[in-house]
């Protein structure tokens, strides 16, 4: 029986001689339709169509003989090799790679893609992919049928960006195109295919001039700008609370609020916000009541895409600095909660700045994972509390308190009460 695969990637172009010699001596070729057809299988091998792998790999244990396993591009980069390692089949696995799909398409592009986020659309993950290309300025999407260029653009709705899509790569096939998301839902295209999702306009989008970390492939997740740390001051002309001069005020948050933060917004509450919100790559975020936008920068930071909601034009427009400063992908809603919200995408995490219980009733009934809100009265607590356990959601509540000392005297600079509530789905 067959203890040992060989997984021999394959991008277009003339097999090495590693591949040829692999190939050669299998008695066993397991693959997609044109990889049986390449002229290089043995036609004495058994031949094995590669539709589900797990049913594979137990045909290829089974086997008495040397089997090898086809597969596009590098088979070990969202590849077949994860699925033929399931300790389950007892393969022992050796690989020989060739370029893969997303390199093959930055190549093409003429793009680096060190910095570029790498995902993969399929009717399970396509809304999580959406969200990723929400976020980040350069990502490139592997498709499957159904979760395409056009599905792509149709989720992406009201967020600009340029696609490069990349088809038939290393077929006599292969095309580039490149266009506005808007523009993507008017074509039919050919699956699978690379999609190069860029944020900005015109040549600069397409020459990917983006600015990556320089030493790190990807965007790490963490505080914007790479200040170490979160839940920061919000800058330089910031008060103890993150608050900007002028925008503190002690009443509570009332509907339309987010023109400033209140007394109970500090720093130490944004962490414990952002704690619950727990901002992941592949997430939609709401920030409504997003006031100067200090917590979805940072949830932006973190990697979760992130539409922050406010009815205040200066408060929308702070918050547009903000996460340009931070070199952030944000999407900036200016609207007064609960009507703006009808026609956002679905969210997974809720943070509600400003609105009142009506806000809160109206993101409980889209259903996301979770709401994180706050109050400064038990009145306003309980209410916000009752109306997220009738929606179906377990209610956690703090009340939080924090003392800010002048370290210089060591007295008593700032004193914060707030109660912190956050719903989770049952």
């Amino acid at each position: 029986m067959a203890d040992r695969v060989t997984v021999i990637g394959w991008d277009g172009s003339p097999m090495d001689g590693a591949a040829r010699a692999a190939l050669g001596a299998a008695t066993l070729v397991a693959g997609a339709a044109h990889h049986l057809a390449l002229p290089e299988v043995p036609p004495g091998a058994e031949q094995v169509r590669l539709g589900s792998v797990p049913l594979a790999a137990q045909r290829i244990a089974r086997h008495r003989g040397t089997a090898v396993v086809l597969a596009d591009g590098d088979p070990g980069f969202f590849g077949v090799v994860r699925a033929l390692r399931a300790p389950e089949h007892g393969l022992e696995v050796e690989v020989v790679p060739a370029v893969s799909a997303v390199a093959a398409a930055f190549a093409r592009a003429g793009m680096p893609w060190d910095d570029a986020q790498i995902v993969v659309a399929h009717s399970r993950t396509l809304r999580r992919a959406v969200n990723v290309c929400r976020a980040h300025p350069k990502v490139a999407v592997l498709t499957a049928p159904g979760a395409g260029p056009a599905e792509l653009a149709l989720l992406l709705a009201g967020v600009h960006r340029t696609f490069v899509i990349c088809e038939g790569l290393g077929t006599g096939r292969e095309s580039m195109t490149v266009l506005t998301s808007d523009k993507a839902a008017d074509h039919v295209w050919r699956d699978p295919n690379v999609v190069i999702v860029v944020g900005g306009h015109g040549a600069g989008a397409q020459s990917g001039t983006v600015q990556g970390s320089g030493w790190l492939a990807g965007r790490p997740p963490g505080y914007p700008g790479g200040r170490r740390g979160w839940a920061l001051p919000a800058g330089p002309d910031a008060g103890p609370d993150g608050a900007r001069r002028g925008e503190r005020d002690g009443g509570p948050p009332r509907e339309g609020s987010g023109a400033r933060l209140t007394t109970g917004e500090s720093a130490h509450l944004r962490a414990a916000q952002l704690a619950r919100i727990g901002p992941r790559p592949g997430d939609l975020v709401w920030d409504i009541g997003t006031g100067a936008g200090t917590v979805a920068v940072e949830a932006a930071g973190f990697g979760a895409a992130v539409i922050a909601v406010d009815r205040n034009a200066e408060a929308c427009a702070r918050a547009t600095a903000a996460a340009r400063d931070a070199a952030v992908q944000l999407q900036v809603v200016h609207g007064g909660a609960p009507q703006v919200l009808e026609d956002l995408p679905e969210p997974d995490v809720v943070r509600v700045g400003g609105g009142g219980p009506r806000t809160v009733a109206a993101c409980a009934e889209r259903r996301p994972e979770r709401i994180v809100t706050h109050a400064t009265t038990r009145d306003e607590a309980e209410e916000a509390g009752r109306v997220l356990a009738e929606a179906g959601y377990r209610v956690e509540c703090a009340l939080l308190q924090t003392v800010e000392l002048d370290t210089s005297q060591w007295r008593e600079r700032d004193r914060t009460v707030v109660f912190l509530l956050c719903g989770t789905r049952v």
